[in-house]
């Protein structure tokens, strides 16, 4: 695909942006592109609102396999794009997917107009924001009959320049965890507190305790997050709040901090409860493990990557990012790596405008590694 056509597909991804295992438009546009470019050596398979293709290789030895996520997140768009900005009220392409899924189908053209050496499988995978679709699609056995020896996946980084792409070996992204907290206590009037048992009270007090767990019971030499970002609670200036939520997320770079964490969370929360007598309900919902890289073929990868004349390499620094791509390196070897797409606006952000030019960048990174790494074999 020429560079105006790969621009041109990712500013569609864009502008219908779907949110976790809702991506029916994007999974009819997926099959939109790859209907002209199927081959009698491809099998397309359908999972939920995924796909999966499998391009077998002319003279086997191993099969390499590439991830790209699909789900947009529940952002309103501020990213002063007013050509092809998101049709979807309240959601927007915020992660940067929309370039995922264009960089793939950019490979995926590639091979298909040239059978390559060895078995490819290219992985849409639907809800990495949540609830999370990598487990799930393992559970459910979607790559048994097409199991890759190695998988690939990249993650877009506003703040590294164009042309750049990084990673390091072992722990790239953290373990994380949603956490949601619900209160309940006795509601009433503002002139009769003895009465009742206000619950915005009792919420401020929790999240004050929270923010001593990292502090004082995580070794500071390992790393932990423990963020509320919503605290709702209450009708009226008037009226004792007889029920509150809390809404955060959790991070570490071990999976011994994120138990403690979630050990001290229950014993402040039982603490609480019977401070303000009232009932505290906890659900962690979705979970993520940490993207641990294959050692082996990370150290590899970072070798072609420097020696690349066409891509800039930086070693990779830890972050508490969290990605379900983890669930995948558990049970395959191969790694992560980020790549360089300029935005003033970091991921998350109503206003992140990452640079095009990368998405044409790492399409010829890609079938330059993929290439590399088939003539090892």
């Amino acid at each position: 695909m020429k560079t105006e056509e790969l621009i041109a597909l990712r500013r569609r991804f864009h502008q219908i942006p779907e949110i976790g295992f809702n991506e029916f438009k994007t999974q009819q546009l997926i099959l939109e592109i790859l209907e002209p470019m199927a081959r009698e050596y491809w099998k397309i398979k359908l999972w939920r609102t995924g796909v999966l293709v499998y391009i077998q290789g002319s003279d086997p030895q191993q099969t390499l396999a590439y991830r790209a996520d699909m789900d947009g997140l529940p952002i309103a768009e501020r990213s002063a794009i007013e050509t092809f900005a998101s049709e979807h009220e309240n959601m927007m392409h915020a992660c940067g997917h929309d370039f995922h899924m264009t960089i793939a189908l950019g490979v995926l053209s590639h091979f298909s107009s040239n059978q390559p050496k060895d078995n490819l499988v290219f992985l849409f995978q639907p809800a990495e924001e949540g609830p999370g679709g990598a487990k799930p699609m393992l559970d459910e056995h979607v790559l048994k009959d097409v199991w890759p020896d190695q998988m690939v996946a990249l993650h877009i980084a506003p703040e590294l320049p164009v042309g750049t792409v990084s990673t390091r070996e072992g722990l790239l992204f953290a373990n994380t965890s949603e956490l949601f907290i619900d209160l309940k206590g006795k509601g009433g009037h503002a002139a009769y507190p003895h009465t009742a048992r206000d619950m915005v009270v009792a919420a401020s007090h929790f999240v004050t305790q929270l923010q001593t767990i990292v502090a004082r019971n995580i070794d500071p030499l390992d790393s932990g997050v423990v963020t509320i970002g919503v605290i709702q609670g209450g009708t009226k200036q008037n009226i004792i709040a007889e029920s509150a939520r809390v809404e955060g997320t959790i991070r570490s770079l071990s999976i011994e901090s994120m138990t403690e964490i979630k050990r001290r969370i229950e014993a402040i929360a039982k603490g609480i409860e019977a401070a303000f007598e009232c009932e505290l309900t906890i659900d962690y919902g979705s979970n993520y493990c940490q993207v641990a890289n294959d050692s082996t073929l990370t150290k590899e990868y970072m070798s072609f990557a420097t020696q690349s004349p066409n891509v800039d390499f930086i070693e990779a620094p830890a972050a508490m990012t969290g990605e379900d791509f983890g669930y995948f390196l558990e049970q395959i070897p191969g790694f992560m790596f980020w790549l360089g797409v300029n935005s003033p606006y970091g991921l998350h952000d109503a206003r992140l405008l990452p640079d095009e030019a990368a998405i044409q960048i790492a399409v010829s990174h890609l079938i330059e590694y993929f290439t590399w790494k088939m003539e090892q074999a």
